[in-house]
């Protein structure tokens, strides 16, 4: 069964120095139909104004992955760490039994447009953790690129849940196609551009959901920059 969200269905808040669109029920935002995707619970999209951002706050038990499409985005957090990343950076919190952390646009002059993903853990109260990924155009261009899994394999971070996150640059003739096992579900997201995905058109913020189906297939894109997530 193929099922699309529009980008213009989403939730929006604008808070003025924060422009941000939810893909599923957020904050302010509730739609009992869009709570989430199997352990996929939160897309965001997220444009921050120059010299602005999130002043410290807590989480517990949630995979949090950060995405970067723009400019730069400055993380501190109560483990200690810091740093500033940037698109093609893939940045995973694993929140675990409670962690504080700010973000931050440390530009003066220039937006950061992000996309915030939270993941539902598969195990609760632990550690927290946290870790960091460049993962460069060449490797994204024409393919599926594993950023995310439960096993770091290829490279990607890992995730405390059974499931895999790729990203694809595609463009012009370039044709992707993920196989899904049996039971998986896919989540698509276009972060920008167009693409046909299993025959469907779609745009910046658009997003296909897929369940009992053999796979995706991505193609006929202009400038397109894709987030996949294989889930149990």
């Amino acid at each position: 069964m193929i099922e699309l969200r529009k980008s213009t269905e989403r939730g929006h808040a604008n808070h003025g120095w924060l422009d941000s669109f939810h893909s599923f029920s957020f904050a302010d935002y509730y739609d009992p139909r869009h709570m989430g995707f199997a352990s996929l619970r939160v897309i965001n999209e997220d444009v921050v104004q120059p010299g602005q951002g999130f002043g410290t706050h807590g989480h517990r038990d949630m995979e949090i992955i950060t995405y970067i499409l723009e400019g730069a985005l400055e993380h501190k957090d109560s483990m200690g760490n810091g740093s500033v990343i940037r698109p093609g950076d893939v940045q995973r919190m694993s929140a675990g039994k409670g962690v504080q952390h700010s973000e931050f646009n440390p530009s003066q002059s220039e937006l950061v447009h992000l996309l915030q993903i939270w993941i539902e853990p598969n195990v609760i109260g632990i550690q927290p953790g946290y870790e960091e990924k460049h993962f460069d155009t060449a490797s994204r261009r024409g393919r599926l690129r594993l950023i995310a899994s439960s096993d770091g394999r290829g490279g990607s971070v890992t995730i405390h849940q059974d499931a895999s996150v790729y990203a694809a640059l595609i463009d012009g003739a370039e044709r992707v196609t993920h196989q899904l096992a049996p039971q998986r579900k896919a989540y698509v997201h276009i972060a920008r551009g167009e693409v046909s995905v299993n025959g469907n058109r779609l745009g910046a913020g658009d997003a296909l959901k897929a369940s009992g189906e053999s796979g995706v297939v991505l193609e006929r894109g202009e400038q397109a920059e894709v987030l996949l997530f294989d889930l149990n």
